[in-house]
């Protein structure tokens, strides 16, 4: 007969290191958000930040829930078959950040597609992916055996079978609306081809592994589906990470700098392009606008541009305390080459 380590911990060490691998590449990804989209708004880097403290909250009892049996309780096999609280966090965690990437997505897609049916479909399967990943926490608390998990199973589907839902809801919308609006032409085509091959990838990556777990869980007694459960949170950070800082590569954003990629090649092409312009002559009109402010009682007359510190005798007239008028002059110059 297997020993409980074996059928526990070793599914639950296998999946804590993956969960570590994809916090590294976390770190990375959030790295270069905070470096490159320096001018993104406020409330996109507070959920940034959000998210990777939840990120790192999640991996970091992980760790402790593996140390507390294999190391700190070395020799005691009774706690080789028990969920511990710091357990119980790993499904509400995951559930809670799920939710927080799911409605930003929802929130892509009202942007994009302005479709408010696609909308509620994800944020209602979100919702409850959140509620089933909370009853499973509270589940685990209820009945800590590892052999017993079998008897919630009605709260893991509803958490898992939603969360699938949700991601599979989010990349269909995505890429039907991406599809329907390709122009035509080549370059244009390709940059929305590499977008549409990007979300099938991040989005379905979520959903397949959410149903592998589910699957594995209801086939199985054992730990085996804890090689994909313990991973997924990282797993959704990790897809809306690549999806933000994708935005340098296809000039979605303004980062602070060249972007991630295509800088050199639009370089080459703007330099042709203002190559080729010099073979032919050109007429270019330049259209000058001069203001003055003409003061009716002293006869004087100021440029805007000095500004109200050095307009002297006319800061009263801008205060509105003597009247004043404006004068504007056209005048066109045409530069021929």
């Amino acid at each position: 007969m297997p020993s409980a380590a074996s059928v526990t911990y070793g599914p639950i060490f296998i999946g804590v290191m993956f969960n570590v691998i994809l916090y590294g590449i976390m770190i990375t990804q959030t790295y270069l958000y905070f470096n490159v989209y320096k001018k993104d708004k406020l409330w996109m880097k507070l959920f940034v930040g959000t998210l990777f403290l939840c990120d790192t909250l999640n991996c970091a009892f992980d760790i402790t829930f593996v140390y507390i049996p294999l190391v700190r309780d070395y020799g005691n096999v009774n706690a080789l078959s028990y969920a511990t609280w710091v357990f119980n966090t790993d499904p509400a965690l995951t559930s809670i950040i799920a939710l927080l990437v799911q409605l930003f997505f929802a929130w892509r897609v009202k942007v994009l597609t302005n479709n408010w049916p696609w909308v509620i479909v994800i944020a209602f399967c979100s919702i409850c992916q959140w509620c089933g990943g909370m009853g499973t926490a509270i589940a685990c608390g209820m009945i800590p055996e590892f052999i017993h998990f079998q008897k919630f199973q009605v709260i893991v589907i509803i958490w898992l079978a939603f969360s699938a839902v949700a991601d599979t809801s989010i990349t269909l919308a995505l890429v039907w609306h991406l599809r329907k609006h390709k122009t035509g032409f080549t370059a244009t085509d390709d940059i929305v081809n590499k977008i549409i091959r990007m979300t099938v990838q991040t989005g379905m990556i979520t959903a397949i592994c959410a149903i592998v777990d589910l699957i594995a869980f209801l086939a199985t007694p054992t730990g085996l589906h804890l090689v994909f459960n313990l991973p997924l949170s990282k797993l959704y950070t990790n897809s809306l990470m690549s999806s933000l800082n994708s935005r340098a590569g296809w000039k979605y954003g303004t980062p602070v700098g060249r972007g991630l990629s295509g800088g050199g090649e639009s370089s080459n092409r703007d330099s042709r392009i203002g190559a080729g312009s010099n073979m032919r002559p050109q007429q270019v009109y330049i259209d000058v606008e001069a203001h003055e402010l003409k003061d009716r009682e002293r006869q004087g007359s100021y440029s805007f541009k000095k500004g109200i510190t050095d307009a002297g005798d006319s800061v009263n007239e801008l205060r509105g305390e003597q009247p004043y008028e404006v004068k504007v002059k056209t005048e066109k110059i045409t530069v021929s080459r």
